[in-house]
């Protein structure tokens, strides 16, 4: 477990594609306002991307440039992705952040052989989190 403050996400994103050099899933998991957009918007900026990233909570889906995909399932779930096709989306190259996904999402993945982390994050103050980083 690893304590950052908002400023050091780069070495949380360095593990993290030293873990995945290929791109893969990652599973972001944390109460409400732990910090799981915010570590979106780090990744993004440390692959390079200009564009702002914002949560897609109400969208399911934000695709920015080629690299990165930001999914969230907190208002539609599990099931609403699998019957979208989601599922299909994670196929293509590049690393996908997913929000809110669980453990059924996590053996889906297993299942089909994807490439996959877990990145739990606690808040401990509007600064700090502490992230938890499996597989």
């Amino acid at each position: 477990m690893m304590q950052l403050s908002l400023n050091q996400l780069s070495q949380l994103c360095e593990q993290i594609i030293a873990k995945l050099p290929n791109g893969g899933v990652v599973i972001l998991q944390g109460d409400l306002a732990s910090g799981k957009t915010t570590f979106t918007q780090a990744f993004s900026h440390y692959l390079g991307i200009e564009e702002s990233v914002t949560s897609p909570t109400f969208s399911l889906q934000q695709r920015y440039g080629y690299k990165l995909f930001h999914y969230d399932l907190y208002n539609y779930g599990f099931e609403k992705f699998l019957s979208m096709g989601m599922v299909e989306e994670l196929e293509h190259e590049g690393y996908h952040l997913v929000e809110w996904g669980d453990e059924t999402l996590i053996e889906l993945l297993k299942k089909a052989g994807f490439d996959y982390t877990v990145v739990k994050i606690t808040k401990c103050d509007n600064e700090t989190r502490y992230y938890e980083v499996r597989q």
